[in-house]
């Protein structure tokens, strides 16, 4: 039977240092430092540090990473010369260099305390090559993290050759959630009409949704409306994400007003980008130009589950990132303007439960007697501390056992005299 015995753990929220027995792989026992455990195992000190559950990605393209300057770099920055970078890359393409990159990126993920995975992977392609791989890789990978499939149709449903059949083809191959784009269809008809479809196919076979929605500055762009009210419609608010909706940062406030109170009523999720999403968006503006983020901190406030991803890493797109989501949540923290204490120490939900909420896993996720015994044990004393010093998961737990660990670092200077710098106060 694997034990394993964490103690001089600081739970969030807990004044107290605890220890934790996890038996079986579950979470067996949660105690003070100072109860009695017999434990014959290995054991973890975690020496005060924070002890989180693991790290989640909602949404990053797996299918894309590590292709950045291959064959060229996009040297402008721009969505559009990333998406011809793109298109040259994709004619290369092979079942194992799809696995090759996304098991890569995969261990940086899991390096960095990442154990749930959204990966949406495009379907736009009569060979379904990509899907194919990550198929593989999802099974590869399972003792160390959950990987979830989007059936993503990048090219459009309605839009693409044989659009639809792709992406029930896709389903029937074992995606596990399906996806759409209706801001890139043709039409407005277009984009409604592939949203009334993909919320048939998740009926006909079970399955989860996740949109890219309106990413696009035009503030005319209002497709996560539809996906709201169908969500309300069909009673599956919980299954559905709305990603990007980088649009909804220029809708005036008349109309945000009534959109919000149909986003509450429908239950929806919201994954925002902010690393890509800021640096891809307002590319049309002179001055001011927008921030491109969605609105995150209304969406907080109103109590609508939203969360953080990567969307790329280190391809035509996003050229650069470790895959590491605190990264992530410390730009997306600035840019939108999350920044009293009490809002950076609580924002490890932003890429903790939310997103596990959004993965429609939250009922395996936390730490809790009984559920599964993943955490992270993070050098910091709270939430804030992690974020604003950028701390390395000193331990990635899964099921008991350690899957990824980080030395300490150790930084010295040498003025009078040599001293160690940890950047605490």
């Amino acid at each position: 039977m694997t034990t394993l015995l964490v103690k001089n753990a600081r739970l969030e929220g807990e004044s107290q240092l605890k220890q934790i027995l996890i038996e079986s792989g579950r979470f067996a026992r949660i105690d003070d430092a100072s109860a009695s455990i017999e434990h014959h195992g290995p054991t973890i000190d975690a020496q005060g540090g924070l002890v989180v559950p693991p790290f989640c990605e909602p949404h990053i393209h797996l299918d894309t990473t590590q292709t950045a300057g291959e064959p060229a770099w996009n040297l402008s920055g721009t969505l559009f010369e990333g998406i011809e970078r793109w298109a040259e890359r994709k004619a290369l393409l092979s079942v194992e260099d799809v696995k090759a990159r996304a098991i890569q990126t995969l261990k940086w993920q899991i390096a960095n305390g990442v154990q749930h995975v959204r990966t949406h992977v495009d379907v736009s392609d009569p060979t379904l090559t990509a899907l194919k791989a990550m198929l593989e890789v999802r099974d590869t990978m399972k003792p160390w993290v959950d990987i979830q499939i989007v059936a993503f149709p990048q090219e459009g449903i309605l839009s693409y050759p044989n659009g639809k059949a792709l992406l029930e083809e896709a389903v029937k191959l074992g995606a596990d959630v399906i996806g759409a784009i209706p801001h890139f269809e043709f039409t407005r008809e277009y984009g409604v009409e592939s949203l009334h479809y993909i919320f048939e196919l998740a009926q006909k076979y079970d399955r989860l949704i996740d949109v890219h929605c309106d990413e696009t500055d035009d503030e005319q762009s209002r497709f996560v409306e539809t996906v709201a009210a169908l969500a309300l419609k069909y009673d599956m608010g919980e299954k559905v994400t709305a990603s990007h909706t980088t649009a909804m940062g220029s809708y005036n406030g008349a109309y945000a007003s009534r959109l919000f109170r149909l986003l509450r009523m429908s239950g929806i999720n919201f994954v925002a980008n902010p690393l890509v999403n800021i640096h891809l968006q307002g590319r049309f503006d002179d001055y001011p130009k927008r921030r491109g983020v969605t609105r995150v901190k209304e969406m907080l406030n109103a109590g609508i589950n939203v969360c953080f991803g990567h969307d790329d890493v280190f391809d035509p797109w996003y050229p650069l990132g470790t895959a590491n989501m605190l990264q992530v949540l410390h730009m997306g923290l600035h840019v939108c303007q999350v920044m009293g204490y009490e809002q950076i120490n609580d924002s490890l939900k932003l890429i903790g439960r939310h997103s596990a909420r959004t993965l429609h896993r939250q009922d395996q996720y936390g730490i809790e007697v009984g559920k599964p015994g993943n955490l992270l044990v993070l050098p910091a004393e709270n939430g804030f501390d992690a974020v604003r010093r950028q701390v390395a998961v000193r331990y990635s737990v899964r099921g008991g056992k350690v899957i990824a660990e980080t030395q300490p670092a150790t930084t010295e200077i040498h003025l009078d005299r040599s001293e160690r710098v940890d950047f605490r106060r």
